[in-house]
């Protein structure tokens, strides 16, 4: 076939799927309406996870699984917006790791809002300035971000979705001669170490609060470089310097969606659960054998001291299945019967 014929053929799919997107819209308009109605929120994490699982599974090619998820997700973020705009805040300014996991949850329609911390993050979403909040909750090089776990003891609101972003670092300045001082958010550092120990040893660290931040310092430090994401050298009129200077080729950081609301069961589902042990001997033990002798499998478990009382510590956990289900309700039962505190912070969409 001829180049104007096979174009012509394309135009013809493209209005087919011009009018059957416009035919969506209308009918993502009427379950709007009435998700109003018995005040539910527009935002369904458990179905959009149920939808793009099922739609991977039907999927033939030649699209990749990562690509219909894309696509759909553009498409959803598109036909929400028609009756609301959501709002979200996230760890910022734009550019940082946090911001792209914010779009890749929830595309490119809804209202961002910069947030300077992770408290701040929390404090948008409880005073209703924001619907939802992303925050990074652990790196798979580095391990869990301490802050994250410490203001779910003081917060009531709860998990919905989670994020995984697969993690890539770029040395981004204005030149690569003489840098003297290296900015970016402290939890950076450590996952370049053999890169920078190599390339740049003598250069002083300087911990910020996120790698966009480091980025806001650079453009006034000429002899300055950060480390984050490569959007970062658009946005902010930098060079990058050098990418993928990351030690582990398989790096990658959690984040976590917060809101006022909980998720339903979407079937692939974990319950992130924080509780304290009696100060005894065999007292987590005990705990522990609580999930296994209920049959709820856990994926995770971290500590941090209370605060309160030298050595004394919370756990937080994850288990897979949602809190409705029967295994993790017998689990949680145990668990509240003989712990001093627990606190289920949500059940929401497994990402993988």
């Amino acid at each position: 076939m001829k180049l104007e014929q096979l174009r012509a053929k394309i135009d013809r799919i493209d209005e087919k799927i011009l009018a059957l997107l416009n035919q969506r819209a209308k009918e993502a308009a009427k379950i709007s309406k009435v998700k109003k109605g018995k005040k539910l929120t527009t935002y369904s994490p458990e179905r959009e996870s149920s939808l793009f699982r099922h739609l991977k599974k039907i999927n033939k090619g030649p699209f990749k699984a990562e690509d219909v998820e894309n696509v759909f997700r553009e498409i959803l973020s598109v036909c929400r917006a028609q009756r609301t705009t959501l709002s979200v805040a996230y760890l910022g300014p734009q550019g940082t790791f946090t911001y792209s996991a914010a779009v890749k949850k929830f595309g490119k329609k809804p209202k961002y809002i910069s947030s300077v911390t992770i408290a701040e993050v929390f404090e948008r979403v409880e005073k209703n300035e924001a619907d939802y909040g992303v925050i990074p909750i652990e790196n798979s090089t580095e391990g869990v971000i301490n802050h994250t776990l410490d203001m779910f003891l003081v917060s009531d609101l709860q998990i919905c979705a989670e994020v995984i972003l697969d993690i890539s670092h770029f040395l981004i300045g204005n030149s690569f001669k003489d840098i003297k001082r290296i900015y970016s958010n402290s939890q950076v550092f450590p996952q370049c170490r053999q890169w920078l120990s190599k390339n740049l040893p003598m250069a002083d660290f300087i911990p910020v609060s996120s790698t966009a931040s480091a980025a806001l310092e650079v453009q006034k430090d000429l002899k300055g470089a950060c480390i984050g994401n490569k959007e970062l050298a658009n946005i902010y009129g930098l060079n990058i310097l050098s990418s993928g200077i990351e030690d582990s080729s398989c790096n990658c950081t959690r984040f976590l969606v917060i809101s006022k609301n909980g998720s339903l069961v979407s079937g692939k589902d974990k319950t992130s659960v924080l509780f304290s042990v009696k100060d005894k001997v065999g007292a987590l033990y005990d705990v522990l054998s609580y999930f296994k002798s209920s049959g709820a499998n856990l994926t995770k478990i971290e500590s941090r001291p209370s605060k309160r009382k030298p050595w004394e510590y919370y756990f937080f956990v994850d288990v897979e299945g949602h809190k409705s289900s029967s295994l993790v309700q017998k689990a949680l039962e145990k668990l509240e019967s003989k712990c001093i505190f627990v606190k289920v912070l949500g059940s929401y969409p497994r990402e993988n």
